[in-house]
């Protein structure tokens, strides 16, 4: 069968996204892991090169088969709405959506599988916050705009295509 257009659309965009996200990381790998850091904005925004074994802040750290659970479950719902999307422009902001919240999944899952950490190298120096990669962004960002989607912009009846028709299929 055939993929649709939309397939092919997410696929590619989804292959951009993720070398874009290693890119970085290994860039990040050759230059910040000898302890090198790079201010970018002096006392706001840095490059700091972290291994990362768990989620934010190290939280489960060592926790490789959850992760790996986790990431499977996260990417199989998102192939599942991807491939019942109506191909409207109403949907767009959704598929992007999925389109980042995938992208950044499989950029870290990579890591994972790879080196059993995420490279992060990203630091906000103003709050503390952990430091962070391009996967990150792009699932926080996908996050983001599906909570404020699914809170403001879609109703109930928006999501018809996702139920059950009777007599199967």
């Amino acid at each position: 069968m055939l993929l649709k257009k939309k397939g092919i659309s997410f696929s590619l965009m989804a292959l951009l996204l993720i070398a874009l996200d290693q890119l970085t990381k290994g860039l990040a790998k050759s230059s910040l892991s000898s302890g090198r850091e790079i201010p970018i904005l002096p006392h706001v925004l840095e490059l700091l090169y972290v291994q990362n074994e768990g989620a934010a802040f190290g939280v489960l750290s060592g926790q490789r088969m959850l992760f790996f659970v986790i990431t499977v479950l996260v990417l199989s719902v998102i192939v599942c709405l991807i491939r019942r999307l109506p191909e409207k422009r109403r949907y767009f902001p959704l598929f992007l959506s999925s389109l980042l919240i995938f992208s950044g999944a499989i950029g870290n899952f990579i890591d994972r599988m790879r080196n059993g950490y995420v490279v992060d190298f990203l630091y906000f120096m103003p709050i503390n916050f952990p430091v962070f990669n391009v996967a990150d962004i792009y699932v926080t960002s996908g996050c983001a705009l599906m909570i404020y989607l699914f809170l403001f912009v879609y109703r109930d009846e928006d999501f018809h295509f996702l139920r059950r028709k009777k007599g199967g299929k």
